[in-house]
């Protein structure tokens, strides 16, 4: 029997009529928490070496993966870190593989990190919290409408059961971002005015296909190219800056967008069927404009930054201190604080709100963000203006007709504006 997304959420088990294990026996910080990983490339990677390091009595009992050479890549990885010796146990027993290795991985565990290609994490994240399991989620949370208003609804429970689920929008937990946030949204700058989003950066990796590749096996291990899979690159990685702005914006999303996008050199079949740059227009009720250009091109000039301008100053955010910089009102400002890697103070926070009972949900802006995102590649792909409410109420679903290794794939489109239609 194959399995689409469809039954995949419906089998999800019945809520647990338990308390969460982490809000009761962890609060008093003395127990030892259980962490699972699902999605064992790069990001997740990294992502288990933070939450193992944020709290002192941790450790990683189940790891899960589409493939397994995956996985024993990562275990490798996290092995050869001297910091993380005595945290892992992971037995051959605890290694999962396959589309339904999260529930395996789930079950065993009382946090739950999610790093696998965005499309999946809908149904990971709703079979967390049913589990009343507490989640780090990557970004961005799906690739689609249907897959947005899902996570939002589980965010909802999340913060009915009282779990945390912490977003891998990592940048909101940046000391520099956070101090130039105060300065923005006590006005110092005036009334923000225009926004300028710029992640113009070279080609990433690519993974050819192997003759004895099926076509569900090619286009997971080569996920980034899949529109399906990723949501593009503006959703998969623009989605930080895009981010920064909606912050920047008090948590404001624009009413509508229009834009453009193609693939000019990244055109080959081994590209799948995404582009290799966007420009995106997107205004606000008040008439404030965000514009958000990406670019994903070998030997170009590159920039990854946010731009604002208000009435009475502006500046850049940059990751790079030294490219920090904004004026309010006549007054030069940087940033002269304590730095921190964002990436570990997440999961610093994530682990710190299970010990002391008070959780942190993020819910709102990572799926707010996502769909901002969206919503500009839906306005690239069909070359239409896309309101918020079309996007937010977008029957779009980038699902295969289901998930079997041996069943073949449609070759996927290249989205050609002024034909794809809006949906």
């Amino acid at each position: 029997m194959t399995t689409t997304r469809r039954t995949f959420l419906q089998s999800s088990t019945v809520l647990a009529a338990a308390m969460p294990l982490a809000r009761a026996a962890h609060a008093a910080g003395g127990d030892q928490i259980k962490v699972g990983l699902i999605g064992c490339g790069g990001r997740g990677t990294g992502a288990a070496g933070q939450a193992l390091q944020a709290d002192s009595n941790v450790k990683l009992v189940a790891m899960g993966d589409a493939f397994a050479d995956r996985m024993e890549i990562c275990m490798k990885a996290l092995q050869e870190k001297p910091e993380l010796a005595g945290k892992i146990d992971v037995p051959a027993e605890r290694k999962f593989t396959g589309f339904d290795a999260f529930k395996k991985v789930t079950d065993l565990c009382d946090v739950v990190l999610l790093a696998t290609p965005p499309h999946f994490r809908p149904m990971h994240l709703k079979y967390a919290i049913e589990q009343n399991k507490h989640v780090f989620c990557e970004k961005p949370i799906a690739v689609d409408g249907p897959g947005v208003r899902d996570v939002m609804a589980t965010c909802e429970l999340a913060k009915k059961k009282n779990l945390s689920i912490v977003s891998g929008l990592c940048l909101r937990y940046y000391n520099v971002f956070q101090e130039t946030m105060k300065h923005i949204h006590s006005g110092d700058i005036g009334e923000l005015r225009t926004l300028q989003a710029n992640d113009y950066r070279g080609q990433i990796w690519v993974k050819p296909r192997t003759p004895q590749q099926t076509d569900m096996e090619y286009q997971m291990r080569n996920w980034y190219y899949f529109t399906w899979l990723s949501g593009d690159f503006n959703v998969e990685q623009h989605i930080h800056n895009l981010d920064l702005c909606a912050w920047a914006m008090k948590d404001q999303y624009p009413v509508k967008a229009v834009g453009m996008g193609g693939r000019i050199v990244r055109n080959g079949p081994e590209f799948g069927n995404i582009y290799d740059h966007f420009s995106v227009t997107y205004e606000y009720a008040n008439g404030t404009k965000l514009f958000s250009n990406t670019r994903q091109i070998r030997g170009c000039a590159n920039d990854i930054s946010v731009s604002v301008v208000g009435t009475k100053g502006g500046g850049v955010m940059s990751e790079n201190i030294g490219k920090h910089k904004f004026d309010f009102g006549g007054q030069p400002w940087r940033y002269e604080g304590k730095g921190n890697d964002f990436y570990q103070t997440e999961h610093d926070e994530l682990f710190a709100s299970i010990r002391a009972g008070k959780p942190i949900n993020n819910g709102d802006y990572m799926c707010k963000s996502t769909m901002l995102a969206i919503m500009g590649r839906m306005a690239a792909y069909t070359g239409q203006q896309v309101t918020w409410e079309q996007a937010w109420n977008s029957k779009e679903d980038l699902s295969p007709p289901s998930y079997d290794w041996k069943q073949p794939l449609a070759e996927p489109k290249v989205a050609q504006p002024g034909i794809t239609k809006l949906v």
